[in-house]
């Protein structure tokens, strides 16, 4: 007997009420990030600035991402069809992949210009310099606080740490800037371009694991397959499991699916529903899948625990 809900989709659809309002979010980002990016590169060159010119890479790449990103969310927003029954749900997970990459790629274009200014100093215009990364706190803060909330979402979480990341990459930026100025140090500016490299690497590290777990099918950060096996074990009627699987239909919904041996007792509606509920609450996963088997089926390879990632 085969059991399958979504019931948990219906509910958690409630929750994407608020989407509307990033369309405003990334629109108001994307524009504001994308002309601080042309006055970054034009003082960057202007001030001969590597740390400037870094962060004017950056913000670039995360002008490229948030594009990226409000694409998805509205290629989520798809229905499904006979070819694609899931809708274009993945491809918020394969924006935030392809922002991890992105990011990737960028520190090391930072980091090969900051090691070359390193060896070959130059005078830089500390003063342009402040002015520019101060208004670029600014504006990368402001525009974070847009997508704060729903930093619970991978998608919008990779949109929400490109700006933060921005907005503390700017205030070392002015920090270096002002030593400069006191000191004249030059080689200043190419090790805070590199530090800026190492933060954003570090910063995106998780970000570009968790989706590449996600685009794979793994199971998702947030659920712990080991639990989920527990509660299952748990429920009355059940001695044990088989093909137990949970992976990720976007940033937003997760699924699993599961052979039940059940020799006794049988899988009434109201108890399933009552599981259901129970696994979108306590794991959030909104699409269930149960199979409930009377003869128990050896477990060769799926109750294998996950070591991968």
């Amino acid at each position: 007997m085969t059991n399958h809900s979504h019931e948990g989709a219906h509910n958690h659809h409630g929750h994407n009420h608020g989407e509307p309002t990033y369309d405003r979010a990334f629109l108001i980002a994307i524009v504001a990030n994308g002309l601080f990016v042309i006055l970054q590169i034009i003082f960057a060159y202007v001030s001969n600035s590597t740390s400037l010119l870094a962060d004017a890479f950056h913000n670039l790449g995360d002008v490229l991402g948030l594009v990226l990103a409000w694409i998805a969310m509205g290629l989520m927003k798809r229905a499904p069809t006979m070819k694609a029954t899931y809708g274009l749900k993945k491809t918020s997970i394969l924006s935030a992949l392809a922002n991890g990459i992105l990011l990737v790629f960028t520190c090391g274009i930072i980091a090969t210009e900051a090691m070359y200014k390193l060896f070959s100093p130059t005078e830089i215009q500390a003063v342009s310099v402040m002015v520019v990364a101060g208004i670029g706190i600014v504006v990368n803060s402001t525009t974070a606080l847009l997508f704060m909330r729903g930093s619970n979402d991978l998608n919008i979480k990779g949109a929400y740490l490109h700006l933060f990341y921005d907005a503390l990459v700017s205030v070392g930026v002015v920090i270096s800037a002002a030593l400069l100025y006191w000191t004249g140090w030059l080689w200043i500016d190419p090790v805070v371009g590199l530090l800026i490299a190492i933060i954003i690497l570090k910063g995106t590290w998780s970000l570009f694991i968790n989706s590449f777990r996600l685009i794979i099918d793994g199971v998702p950060d947030s659920i712990s397959w080991s639990a989920v096996s527990e509660f299952l074990l748990a429920k009355p009627g059940v001695e044990s499991f088989h093909d137990l699987h949970i992976w990720a239909l976007s940033t937003q919904e997760n699924a699993m699916s599961v052979h039940l041996y059940m020799p006794e007792t049988p899988l009434t509606d109201q108890l399933r529903m009552e599981w259901v509920g129970q696994l979108r609450h306590e794991f959030s996963i909104q699409h269930v899948t149960i199979q409930v088997e009377k003869t128990e089926k050896d477990c060769n390879d799926a109750c294998h625990g996950l070591g991968f990632l």
